[in-house]
């Protein structure tokens, strides 16, 4: 039951072609502050009509977007990046707030996404091509990227600014029209992102937001005027995205960009800075209470250093500071929601059950003032095995788990063993290990004495194996494929044609 009458708390609609739209749906979701257990709001739960309204009015105002200059909707997205600097500490609040991130991890994520707005204001440049003069009987050749039209996203509670930012930008600069699904557990940043794209210049209909659960994403997955979908969360979701996306038929298939999920291994090498990798595994394990998909669940110690690893690592994992993200001292928050912290204690008692040695247990913790919240302390397991249920699967959450093998070779066939190809780390002193494992590893992110290796935005971001379904990773050069349509033009003009009909395979003269 939550703490406040939903009759009380604030509605939460759609955006859709340039307002915010009131929803005709009668279904609709809890919103909590995760640190009180609150609730805070109602997000409206699309119908399938609410759906078609903002595609109509994506697809209406697609054409005249596309003919726009690219440096024109970049001078958008300029004054769309400015409002973001400006607005820094609203949207982190917000994030903060219904996500339970500390407030400090909040305004970090906001810069990140803020980063692939700075590379999309670049589009004049990059969406240059290559232009070949004269390749023979007076014809030239050279490439367009066109827009695709419309195009959708679909993101994850766990950055409820940044992925949204990771795709919006890239879509919106290469001339295409967007239609955010955000997360129902954390709604309220999307609006606050559309409120700013207006107050940008940005012309209606081409960016809206339909709120919503599986109706929402079965919707956009199946509307013929949607001609893209990219979409980061889960596994088995992103999976079911890439499947859906292939039964469309017609002239033009639905493109599908689906980041999945992941278990992402730290190796610590005898030879590596113990200090260094100890401060590593408590931040990349344990922030953002380890929600991320980059989080590092699993330490691969190796060799001797096994021992002096765990011996440093269980009074930094004791010592974390819990709190509401609100309080400046605080390291970690909460998870997201109870149904959440529930599935995430379930995977702790499993680990016990299969026989893993449970060296820190954050089951039970009750935060003073807060004890309502939705918290778990930080948690350490030893001797995990591969075939666990916990080294298996992705927890999300405050669970790191210490694996102990002989060597760097078998370290290396663990990790390459998993589903999961998402991000890794090394921790080394030795150029030559380092250069071997970023060789012979089969993850699509490595980090070298890096623990979260996530890309810059000029760069992309996206794994290997069931990490990934689709060809492209996200943003940067790969999100500029991924959002356009290439053409090749041939051209010759008629004094340079020669009189009669050509019946063989045209070739250089």
């Amino acid at each position: 039951m939550s703490n406040q009458s939903t009759s009380s708390a604030a509605r939460i609609e759609h955006y859709i072609n340039g307002r915010a739209v009131a929803s005709t749906s009668e279904r609709r979701q809890d919103v909590f502050n995760p640190a009180t257990g609150v609730v805070t709001g109602q997000v409206a739960l699309a119908s399938v009509a609410e759906v078609d309204a903002a595609v109509a009015a994506a697809s209406a105002a697609a054409p005249a977007w596309a003919d726009t200059a690219p440096l024109k909707r970049a001078r958008i997205l300029f004054k769309f990046k400015d409002l973001i600097e400006k607005h820094h500490n609203d949207l982190a609040a917000a994030i903060t707030r219904e996500h339970g991130k500390v407030l400090s991890d909040a305004r970090g994520e906001v810069t990140r996404g803020m980063e692939i707005v700075e590379f999309a204001c670049g589009i004049p440049q990059l969406l240059k091509t290559e232009f070949t003069d004269n390749i023979g009987g007076g014809i030239d050749n050279w490439q367009l990227r066109q827009p695709l039209g419309v195009t959708a996203g679909i993101t994850p509670f766990n950055f409820p600014v940044m992925v949204p930012l990771w795709m919006a930008p890239m879509a919106l600069a290469t001339g295409n029209t967007f239609v955010l699904k955000p997360s129902e557990r954390d709604p309220s940043p999307s609006l606050m992102m559309a409120e700013l794209l207006q107050q940008a210049g940005l012309p209606d209909g081409v960016f809206n937001v339909v709120q919503g659960d599986k109706v929402a994403v079965d919707a956009l997955l199946r509307h013929p005027d949607v001609k893209a979908v990219s979409f980061v969360g889960s596994t088995p979701i992103a999976e079911y995205i890439y499947t859906e996306g292939a039964k469309r038929k017609g002239p033009y298939p639905l493109r599908v960009q689906a980041l999945g999920g992941a278990k992402n291994h730290l190796v610590v090498m005898p030879d590596a800075n113990l200090q260094q990798a100890v401060d590593a595994l408590i931040g990349a394990a344990y922030g953002s209470a380890g929600e991320r998909c980059m989080a590092i669940s699993v330490a691969v110690a190796v060799g001797n250093v096994a021992d002096k690893l765990v011996e440093a690592l269980i009074p930094r994992v004791k010592a974390l500071t819990i709190r509401n993200g609100m309080e400046a001292d605080a390291e970690m928050g909460p998870v997201v929601t109870a149904v959440h912290k529930a599935k995430i204690e379930a995977y702790i008692e499993d680990g016990v059950q299969a026989g893993a040695k449970l060296l820190v247990d954050g089951r039970g913790l009750k935060v003073a003032g807060h004890e309502n919240g939705f918290f778990l302390g930080g948690t350490l397991f030893d001797h995990v095995t591969p075939d666990m249920k916990i080294h298996r699967e992705e927890i999300f959450g405050p669970v790191l788990c210490i694996v102990r093998v002989p060597d760097l070779a078998a370290a290396v066939k663990l990790i390459n063993a998993h589903e999961f190809g998402n991000g890794v780390a090394l921790f080394t002193s030795d150029g030559n290990t380092a250069r071997e494992f970023s060789r012979r590893i089969e993850v699509g992110m490595v980090g070298v004495n890096v623990p979260i290796p996530v890309p810059m935005a000029w760069h992309s971001f996206g794994g290997w194996k069931r990490s990934l379904f689709g060809d492209t990773h996200i943003y940067g050069a790969e999100g500029i494929r991924f959002y356009t349509r290439y053409k090749s033009i041939m051209q010759r003009w008629p004094e340079s044609i020669d009189k009669g009909a050509e019946f063989t395979m045209p070739v250089a003269k």
